[in-house]
């Protein structure tokens, strides 16, 4: 088969794009004697998206130092759930979740918004002082939820500790994300805290802060790393019960499933019209589905004999690396499984409240990816059931060859090294660094 090269150009005017690392053996990540630490911020109110991609980093990271440690502070309800490497662990804040109208509200605790907002800032502020990071890695929300951590941010500039915003590939539309972040006043933090922006993607691909009127200033610290190819765990428990892990099997995967609904109700009423598809499905409901909707699909998938249903795998990877084809929303985590299991993947991207899926999906498509197929409300069986005998004839994403791809892993840890070589040594007393 034919390789499609994509070219890298205009990666200069975007910002800059790194180069791959020599990752060779035996390299660590701080220059000089002594441990390194690093804080995470991810604020975690819908989905699971921001907590995989920041785990996936740190897991990479201690991987290739024996002496860095990483602390992960997030709101997910279902951090527990997941494993964590030696030398990660992770601080969780009081939930808040995100509703479908974009309003927010707090996950479990009957008090307001406002207080359960003023336990997490207390929370990130206290374990950033006695952790005592030489580094601090904020996903996605310049001054988190709600600016919660911006006495943090504030807090670790004054001590000389360097500060990083890591971006996924695409935000939101421009019309979209301009006002947002006008709102939120995030331009002057970009400005005055951080020292690099980190875009988890490629300039070809797409510029996360199209459209934002930033200052030169700004656009100089971002870097292009490329993205995250995820690889498969050493061990992974088995998941009991399914019917088709030994043969080819579809995998559907609406990520976190709190939005998913239209994705699962298109794939079954596909497998409801047509017994003859060309694999059986494995479908992925996602743990923050709403139960009502969990039951519904769980009993129509078992009238359908090629079809089965779980409600939640922390091991996504192992599913995805076993699947045949790929049906899902195309979050970032999913995009780069795909991406990194070479799987012919069909994309049903969510348009609500943000249009990131569907920005992401389309410029996929174009570059020759995988397909995507866009919910009308009417969610036609036999259009999904042609999709899905169309998919073993599609050309995998590993045909395209896209320079510096999934490149992500490797060039974070070389910002990371590079980030730790200028950080001053850290105080051995918690008082004398924070408490000036």
């Amino acid at each position: 088969m034919s390789r499609i090269w994509v070219g890298a150009a205009g990666a200069a005017a975007a910002g800059r794009a790194l180069r791959a690392p020599d990752t060779g053996s035996g390299s660590h990540l701080r220059v000089g004697g002594g441990s390194s630490r690093i804080l995470i911020y991810s604020h975690d109110t819908f989905g699971l998206g921001h907590l995989r991609r920041c785990r996936e980093i740190a897991h990479d990271l201690v991987d290739r130092d024996d002496e860095l440690s990483v602390l992960i502070l997030s709101g997910s309800p279902i951090i527990g759930s997941f494993d964590f490497r030696s030398r990660v662990d992770f601080v969780r804040v009081p939930g808040v979740i995100k509703l479908r109208n974009g309003e927010y509200t707090s996950l479990n605790l009957k008090i307001a918004l406002e207080q359960t907002l003023a336990i997490r800032a207390s929370i990130i502020r206290h374990t950033a002082e006695i952790f005592e990071p030489d580094l601090f890695i904020v996903d996605k929300e310049p001054l988190g939820l709600r600016g919660e951590i911006a006495d943090t941010l504030h807090m670790l500039k004054r001590h000389g500790v360097p500060l990083v915003l890591g971006l996924r590939d695409v935000m939101d539309e421009p019309e979209l994300l301009a006002p947002e972040w006008e709102r939120k006043n995030v331009v002057p933090a970009l400005t005055d805290l951080y020292n690099e922006i980190w875009v988890y993607g490629l300039p070809q691909f797409c510029d996360p802060l199209e459209g934002i009127d930033l200052p030169a200033s700004v656009r100089r610290k971002m870097i292009y790393t490329g993205y995250l190819r995820r690889g498969l765990p050493s061990k992974v428990p088995p998941i009991p019960d399914l019917k088709f892990d030994e043969e080819p099997f579809l995998l559907v995967t609406p990520g976190g499933g709190g939005d998913g609904e239209a994705l699962v109700d298109w794939v079954l009423r596909a497998y409801e019209a047509e017994r003859n598809l060309p694999w059986p499905a494995i479908i992925v409901l996602g743990p923050f589905m709403p139960p009502e909707l969990q039951a519904e699909f769980m009993q129509r998938a078992e009238r359908i004999e090629r079809v089965e249903a779980i409600t939640f795998s922390p091991h996504m990877e192992s599913l995805m690396a076993r699947a045949a084809g790929v049906v899902a929303m195309g979050g970032y985590n999913t995009f780069c499984e795909i991406l990194s299991f070479d799987k012919r993947a069909i994309i049903v991207p969510r348009t609500k409240p943000r249009r990131e899926q569907l920005i992401r999906a389309q410029r996929a498509q174009e570059m020759g990816l995988l397909s995507v197929l866009v919910d009308d409300d009417k969610r036609d069986a036999k259009t999904m059931a042609t999709a899905l005998r169309h998919l073993p004839q599609q050309q995998a994403p590993g045909t395209v060859v896209v320079p510096g791809l999934l490149d992500g892993l490797p060039n974070v840890a070389r910002l990371v090294r590079k980030a730790l070589a200028e950080t001053s040594p850290r105080p051995m007393s918690v008082a004398t660094r924070y408490r000036a």
